[in-house]
């Protein structure tokens, strides 16, 4: 249970990347290669929408709006925890019908955890991906421009599971000009530092058996 309560407590900023990493790239617009070597970038696209000041924004409204139900799951884990507790310092002078009684009512709030658990995960990552999909349409316009003006006639997104990329140099990793160029023209503020929790390396999953024990 502690385990799935620590779980709990980071659901929105853990499944940031996940709900990120789910989603391609915009696609590029057609356009008619110009005469010369080919002059080759490098970014990490989704990192590159997620790090401008408005992801980071539009990430901790995101959050805010789910801390509520949060809460509330944190609350029922902690009941669950203190009920379980119970039953198993009180268990010996108890009857077994009303051992029964108190097993049964934790089975249905664990059941009723994990549910809730499934619908705010499901939830978060679908809003998630609304909020990245409009952003991400508009970066990758900056990007288009960025690159036509460096004279790059192919970018390589490396944030994708499979890029093909093995190895670049920093000076053909345009991701941090990109941002700044998308900052400047959306004209939103940065964030307050530590306004907003840097996504995790993996986003939580729901307990594939019993809360209790994942």
């Amino acid at each position: 249970m502690k385990r799935f309560l620590a779980i709990v407590v980071t659901l929105a900023s853990g499944m940031v990347l996940s709900a990120v990493a789910q989603t391609p790239a915009a696609p590029p617009a057609a356009a008619a290669a110009p005469a010369g070597p080919t002059k080759i970038a490098v970014i990490a696209f989704q990192v590159a929408v997620a790090q401008t000041n408005e992801g980071m924004r539009n990430l901790g409204d995101l959050e805010k709006k789910f801390e509520p139900k949060r809460q509330q799951l944190k609350e029922l884990s902690d009941q669950i925890d203190t009920l379980t507790k119970q039953l198993q310092t009180q268990s010996a002078t108890l009857s077994d019908a009303e051992r029964a009684s108190r097993a049964n009512s934790i089975d249905t709030k664990k059941k009723q955890l994990d549910r809730d658990f499934q619908d705010t995960q499901s939830d978060f990552q679908q809003e998630m991906q609304d909020v990245y999909n409009a952003l991400a349409s508009k970066v990758y316009d900056v990007m288009q421009t960025y690159a036509q003006k460096q004279g790059f006639t192919l970018v390589l997104d490396v944030s994708q599971q499979q890029s093909p990329v093995l190895f670049a140099t920093d000076s053909t990793n345009i991701t941090k000009q990109v941002i700044d160029a998308y900052n400047v023209k959306s004209g939103v503020p940065a964030p307050p530092p530590q306004a907003v929790e840097a996504p995790r390396p993996a986003a939580p999953h729901p307990p594939a058996s019993h809360p209790a024990t994942h």
